[in-house]
């Protein structure tokens, strides 16, 4: 009689002990899936950003490659970015104020 006693007082046990054990699996389950989600949010947010930046990128440089289609651009360009000049011409460069 005493065995069946205590089988009868050890079920709720067991069943307490399975319950908590459900709900920690099932709290770091979810906690493993927020985690991950959140960085991928992240890296989503910064890819984001970084695509924005080129594509501002991307339009300097057709904006350039426009630009670099018309001869008089070219030559100005060279004259004052490599200090080229023309037959008799001086170059004097002039510090800009920032």
């Amino acid at each position: 009689m005493a065995k069946k006693k205590k089988k009868k007082k050890m079920g709720p046990f067991f069943l307490c002990v399975f319950s908590l054990a459900m709900i920690v699996f099932t709290t770091y389950t979810v906690g493993k899936y927020w985690v991950s989600i959140y960085s991928k949010y992240k890296e989503k947010k910064e890819l984001t950003k970084e695509l924005a930046s080129l594509k501002d990128k991307e339009n300097e440089l057709k904006a350039d490659v426009l630009k670099l289609q018309d001869a008089d651009y070219v030559a100005r360009y060279a004259r004052e970015k490599y200090y080229y000049s023309k037959d008799g011409e001086y170059i004097l460069r002039i510090p800009e104020d920032k």
